[in-house]
């Protein structure tokens, strides 16, 4: 049992969106024991709702006035006393009658609520604060930043408050009296909605269970319709359990986990004829990190040789003699174990720090990948994008900010120098990497990319292939004394024009995949370099193939499973 309810995905029945959750004790008429239930609030419909977290068994607890409490925001349970947020209003009611009698109406409309004691916590989208009030007097006793930019759910624990926010897909541990910030960590899915602390039957501690709300799209079969197939979207919502381990040492906590097996693939199948002798194919291997284990990597169709090159692990194929129109298909599997990270780095952490090692800067502070860096149009950008500001960290949230709000995403057949996209103001995830890399770079700020790949979202569906539809890079910048933190390099899905959400800044969730640091990824090489492309184009000899399949969910994480942060 303890097993199944520390992965065990809850979805209540016959709910659409769920915004609140709380715990409340429950007498079991069959034991005559007390057994604690979540309870959890439907916005669209309006039920509160009682959820067995063995069973799924969804029990309607208000079901003569369920009217009442559509369009909840947040809700708690304090002292047998029900507490939500309805618009602008906080209001309390009895979970004997479930009659809501108003406490307090604030200017705009308010989402999370928790209650501890006399203190009530309520947060504010608009105004990106999170209230204190007296619950005795219903006076402010202070307010503090909320962490995030999205809708914001508040949960209570000792002297932490617990903030999740569905667009940073993030939960927040801060300190419930002063707001400062102990740790943050991603969660394994996109929008979560609310938290709460389940004391767990069996354990000597509580699951932090969070809620999930959103629409997905999906195909409707309409066998009445002239095109049977239509593109629609659905409401989805359930409860999972949120595992963390934050390594205060290191500066980061590591989040739920999956057991990935990935394929990578080549199938020769050449445009021209082509024939080549004597020659290598070099492909990247996935890497250890602190998020991700590499479980064991075995090749596909033709034996390779490992080879570290440029401190990264490359599978090299080789090759006597291929022929014209040679087909073969070759390639690795690798099992790994993946997990969210997110860095806890502040500004004072790295407000003096040691020079950067000393080869270094010409490896992560030069031009090397045709870049622009000589550029009037580059160098003026990385001047203004961070202006006076001297602080590391500081400098890089303004260089992703200036680019974020200088360039809309978009997907191209090919990359274009930095130069060339600042001045379009469009560009695909490879072209923000370029500029991102000038602009650091030129800052003197360390940087190098990674990637190649995302495992496709859907952590539920375990063992089906799935084959993401495109390739990904993103980078890392290093900061000296702490090593090498990872930053999404676009927008990655989020169009709007700031504030920019830090979900991806010193962060990476679960299902980005590490495969090469700072080189390439994949090259054809003969006696010591690279095969030019005037004589043989790797995209005109063969198709890559990759493919995905997710085996499990991972226990949670522990000190033994983060590997060296040096990696």
């Amino acid at each position: 049992m303890t097993q199944s309810l520390e992965r065990h995905t809850l979805r209540p029945h016959g709910v659409y969106a769920l915004h609140g959750l709380a715990v409340l004790p429950t007498a079991n008429p069959a034991t005559g024991q007390t057994q604690p239930e979540l309870i959890a609030v439907d916005a669209v419909r309006g039920y509160i709702i009682a959820v067995n977290p063995e069973t799924d068994d969804t029990r309607i607890l208000n079901p003569h006035n369920a009217a009442d409490f559509i369009g909840v925001g947040g809700m708690t349970i304090w002292d047998n006393t029900l507490w939500f947020t309805r618009g602008d209003s906080i209001y309390f009611c009895n979970l004997d009658d479930f009659i809501a009698q108003r406490f307090i109406t604030l200017p705009y409309a308010l989402q999370g609520l928790a209650v501890q004691g006399g203190a009530i916590y309520v947060s504010c989208q608009k105004e990106a604060l999170i209230y204190v009030f007296s619950r005795d007097s219903q006076k402010e006793i202070t307010s503090f930043y909320a962490p995030g930019v999205g809708v914001e759910n508040l949960a209570v624990r000792g002297e932490e408050l617990w903030v999740t926010d569905t667009v940073e897909q993030t939960v927040y541990c801060m300190d419930r009296g002063t707001g400062s910030m102990h740790f943050s960590v991603l969660t394994p899915f996109s929008s979560p909605t609310a938290l709460t602390f389940y004391p767990h039957p069996e354990l000597d501690e509580d699951l932090l269970y969070v809620a999930y709300a959103y629409e997905e799209p999906y195909i409707r079969d309409d066998p009445n319709a002239a095109n049977p197939y239509q593109l629609t979207f659905r409401d989805r919502t359930f409860i999972h359990p949120l595992h963390l381990y934050h390594n205060a040492e290191n500066h980061y906590t590591l989040s739920n986990g999956y057991r990935i097996e990935m394929t990578y693939t080549e199938e020769l199948s050449p445009l021209d004829a082509v024939e080549l002798k004597d020659f290598e194919w070099h492909i990247a291997l996935p890497v250890n990190t602190p998020r991700q284990r590499v479980h064991g990597i075995e090749s596909i169709g033709l034996p390779f040789e490992t080879r570290v090159i440029q401190e990264q692990p490359m599978a090299v194929f080789k090759f006597d003699h291929l022929k014209p129109f040679e087909a073969r298909i070759f390639g690795w599997k690798a099992i790994l174990d993946v997990r969210g990270i997110k860095y806890n780095l502040k500004p004072g952490d790295v407000s003096d720090l040691p020079e950067l090692p000393p080869e270094y800067p010409e490896r992560y502070l030069v031009d090397n990948d045709n870049l622009a860096m000589d550029t009037d149009t580059v160098q003026r950008a990385a001047r203004n994008a961070v202006g006076r500001e001297t602080n590391l960290l500081r400098q890089v949230l303004s260089i992703r900010d200036y680019v974020y709000d200088r360039l809309e995403y978009g997907i191209k057949p090919h990359i274009d120098t930095p130069d060339v996209a600042l001045k379009r103001g469009m560009g695909s995830c490879g072209e923000y990497v370029g500029i991102l890399l000038a602009l650091l770079r030129l800052n003197g700020i360390a940087c190098r990319t990674v990637g190649r790949y995302k495992c496709p979202a859907q952590a539920e569906l375990r063992e089906v292939p799935m084959q993401p539809d495109f390739n990904h890079v993103w980078l890392e910048f290093f900061v000296p004394g702490y090593g090498w933190i990872p930053m999404e390099s676009n927008p990655d899905g989020m169009n709007d024009r700031g504030p920019h959400p830090l979900r991806f800044f010193m962060g990476l969730a679960w299902y980005h995949l590490e495969l090469v640091k700072g080189a390439k990824f994949e090259s054809l090489m003969k006696d010591g370099k690279r095969l030019p492309k005037t004589e043989v184009s790797m995209g005109d000899l063969a198709i890559n193939h990759v493919r995905f399949r997710i085996l499990e969910e991972l226990p949670p994480p522990t000190p033994s499973t983060a590997t060296d942060p040096t990696a």
